[in-house]
């Protein structure tokens, strides 16, 4: 028996920058995890993870994270994705520089 689906969204990190980076509905790449694209379909899933891993141009390391349906869009379900949202870790800069603005 298989599993049921989970809702996912695309992610990945940006080839110049490194940010971690979300598609959205509308096939841009975002850095704000509350843009994505939230997909409950298992084969659009699929779908537009074929469509990200089509831009080795712009993104390295695709894949499907698992997310939930929030108020102000999806959210991370796992830790690991949440720690992402966040940016680097080890000294603040990018969105962490922008948080304690």
């Amino acid at each position: 028996m298989s599993r049921r689906f989970t809702p996912k969204v695309v992610t990945a990190n940006d080839l110049l920058e490194g940010d971690v980076i979300y598609l959205t509905a509308d096939d841009r790449w975002s850095r704000a995890h509350h843009e994505a694209e939230l997909i409950e379909d298992e084969a659009h899933a699929q779908l537009r993870l074929l469509f990200a891993s089509g831009q080795p141009a712009r993104v390295v390391g695709p894949y499907l994270a698992e997310a939930k349906a929030g108020p102000a869009g999806p959210e991370p379900t796992h830790f690991r994705e949440a720690f992402r949202t966040r940016g680097p870790s080890n000294y603040p800069h990018g969105k962490q520089e922008a948080a304690n603005v």
